[in-house]
């Protein structure tokens, strides 16, 4: 009855993907089967990861992310756990080889999460948004290529621009919910008490060179990811347009979304450029 466990744990991860991030379970729907789910048990993982730093207050946080980092360790040396979606997860990690440094990155910056709040130097922030987005990339890329390394090194470069994008436009979206919720601040050299136009510019430029570099890593990616990344890539270049046109007063104030009826008017124009091969 394992296979019955094995698919239980992969439902899970699914389902949170879904009760989660409506955009995400969007464009994972994009890909092709065959990857679909391991990109479920991937988000699974990361999820509850932060959603332990993010949203558990009234409880031990570090007590639960080590709970939570000793039964990774386990899952992964036992190749299974009684915690669904650590079980998912490991089974991808094994299918497809996925380095341990990548999960071991991506914990150290969650659990930074637990004390950090300010990020005060390039080098701090670069570190944590490798740890906290690039790396999910890299997972995710191990996953599109099927395991080939020589088509990973190839394309890492671009998963890491795109995983860094998509996390700056979370950081600017969510500015006020980290600012004010979490105490947090992760841009450096900005004071987010009286953000301007200018110190917003800034950032949404670099955010944008990052667009520019991950969109050509999408453009060279295998049939079976690119319409699902190139949508992710679509909604959050949405996303950061939206932000562009808000004042920054605004952004300060209020979190800036997608509604839901846009992400179908998106999803209905990505796939009219991606059947046109417009995508190039």
């Amino acid at each position: 009855m394992k296979e019955l466990f094995d698919k239980v744990s992969r439902e899970c991860s699914k389902n949170v993907t879904n009760a989660y991030s409506t955009s995400f379970s969007l464009a994972t729907k994009m890909l092709a089967p065959t990857i679909r789910q391991d990109i479920y048990n991937i988000y699974g993982f990361v999820r509850f990861a932060d959603e332990i730093v993010d949203s558990f207050h009234d409880y031990d946080k570090e007590m639960l992310f080590a709970r939570f980092e000793n039964s990774l360790k386990e899952a992964l040396e036992d190749k299974i756990s009684l915690n669904p979606i650590l079980n998912s997860f490991q089974e991808t990690v094994h299918k497809y080889e996925i380095d341990y440094k990548l999960i071991d990155s991506f914990m150290k910056s969650m659990k930074l999460d637990l004390t950090k709040s300010t990020y005060l130097t390039e080098d701090e922030y670069k570190d944590y948004i490798y740890g906290s987005a690039d790396v999910v990339g890299l997972m995710c890329l191990k996953v599109f290529v099927k395991g080939d390394t020589e088509k990973f090194d190839a394309l890492k470069d671009g998963a890491m621009s795109l995983g860094s994008a998509f996390q700056k436009v979370n950081f600017l979206r969510d500015l006020k919910a980290d600012f004010e919720g979490l105490s947090r601040t992760y841009f450096p050299n900005t004071n987010l008490t009286a953000l301007d136009e200018i110190s917003k510019n800034e950032i949404i430029a670099d955010i944008e060179e990052d667009f520019r570099k991950g969109y050509q890593g999408i453009l060279d990616l295998p049939a079976e990811a690119k319409f699902g990344v190139f949508m992710a890539y679509r909604y959050y270049r949405r996303l950061l347009k939206k932000l562009k046109n808000t004042p920054a007063i605004e952004i300060k104030n209020a979190r800036i979304r997608v509604p839901d009826y846009e992400k179908v008017g998106l999803l209905t124009r990505s796939y009219v450029k991606f059947q046109l091969n417009l995508v190039r």
